[in-house]
């Protein structure tokens, strides 16, 4: 069963990815060159380099999917995977620090988490299909 296309996932991840990892660029570079945030940079090299890590893999994944890769299936897949767990553990982390009553937050959130969810199911239910196995064999 096909979901989506696999140009249109190829092309989906291949440019949100790179967004991600030009604004990541862009907000690190002002943090180190604010003196006031530099220590705080510090403090967070190591989870700025795996966050850039994740962002690469769905970059290289999606760039692999538009060439017909074979590595590329597991690859986006293992960044669709990577990108739920994480996307709901730090929106349950805010909305556990949020002051009651959190109801509106609550909202707001699930209207950002869940359309990505659904796109990273439907990803990965694409990526395990006869086509995708066919296409991206080699």
């Amino acid at each position: 069963m096909e979901l989506l296309g696999l140009d249109w996932i190829g092309w989906i991840f291949s440019v949100v990815s790179g967004i991600a990892l030009v604004l990541g660029i862009l907000i690190t570079a002002l943090h180190w060159a604010s003196e006031a945030t530099r220590e705080h940079a510090r403090k967070r090299v190591l989870e700025d380099i795996v966050l850039f890590a994740i962002w690469v893999l769905g970059l290289a994944g999606g760039i692999g999917v538009l060439h017909g890769m074979g590595w590329s299936r597991p690859v986006l897949e293992l960044f669709c995977w990577t990108l739920m767990i994480l996307l709901v553990m730090s929106s349950w982390s805010r909305f556990r620090e949020m002051p009651r009553p959190r109801n509106m937050r609550a909202l707001q959130m699930a209207l950002f988490v869940m359309p990505v969810v659904a796109l990273c199911i439907a990803t990965i239910v694409t990526l395990r299909s006869e086509t995708a196995f066919r296409m991206l064999s080699g």
